[in-house]
């Protein structure tokens, strides 16, 4: 083969490659707006719009996964992986928050990865709806919550293995130790301040 030929050949293949990068870049961006879209929605009650936000995301990851499959090292690309995490992060925060089955990775269409990091993620969330949950009064919702955060950080602490296989699951992991311990203070601190509370209502009502 020519030498024109072959620069020509690879010249088109560049441009496939560059026009397909483009818009996974643009699907990324719509697919953390979203998300991040559904997750404040879930915050403000919101559930229907918050489902109709993450199935859009859904949508775009789903679109962008097919349009990429004859490009292989841009779909296994690190923003690619961003967004499935924020995709599942969106979705593991609304199915707990609603006490909704878990979905899978398989479910969401992503790889583990990005799931656990996500996971991860939807914990940091937990602590945001927890204090809300405190600054209602509602110290039985943030118990409940507590204990869901827990058990996301023992499922983190057990996946022991090389970060080049969990995309920094470590450092995740010990983002939600230090979010946990905060929440537990947090936590701790409400329900004494309600059980002075409800000292002194007592006293006022038997004085």
């Amino acid at each position: 083969m020519k030498l024109d030929q072959v620069a020509e050949s690879i010249r088109e293949r560049l441009a496939a490659k560059y026009q397909a990068r483009e818009r996974a870049l643009q699907v990324h961006r719509e697919v953390i707006r979203s998300s991040a879209n559904a997750i404040l929605a879930v915050h403000r009650g919101q559930h229907q719009l918050g489902s109709e936000l993450r199935a859009k995301a859904g949508e775009a990851l789903a679109e962008i996964k097919g349009a990429l499959d004859h490009q292989l090292d841009i779909l296994y690309s690190g923003f690619i992986a961003d967004a499935q995490k924020e995709y599942a992060e969106a979705s593991l925060f609304h199915a707990l928050i609603l006490g909704e089955e878990l979905p899978s990775p398989e479910a969401l269409g992503i790889p583990d990865a990005p799931y656990l990091n996500g996971l991860g993620e939807a914990a940091g969330e937990l602590r945001r709806y927890i204090l809300d949950s405190l600054r209602r009064g509602d110290t039985a919702r943030g118990e409940e919550l507590m204990a869901t955060m827990d058990d996301i950080y023992m499922v983190l602490i057990s996946m022991d293995f090389p970060d080049a296989l969990t995309g920094g699951l470590k450092r995740t992991t010990d983002m939600v130790r230090g979010v946990l311990e905060r929440t537990r203070g947090d936590l701790t601190l409400s329900l004494r301040q309600q059980e002075l509370q409800d000292r002194l209502d007592r006293f006022h009502t038997e004085a």
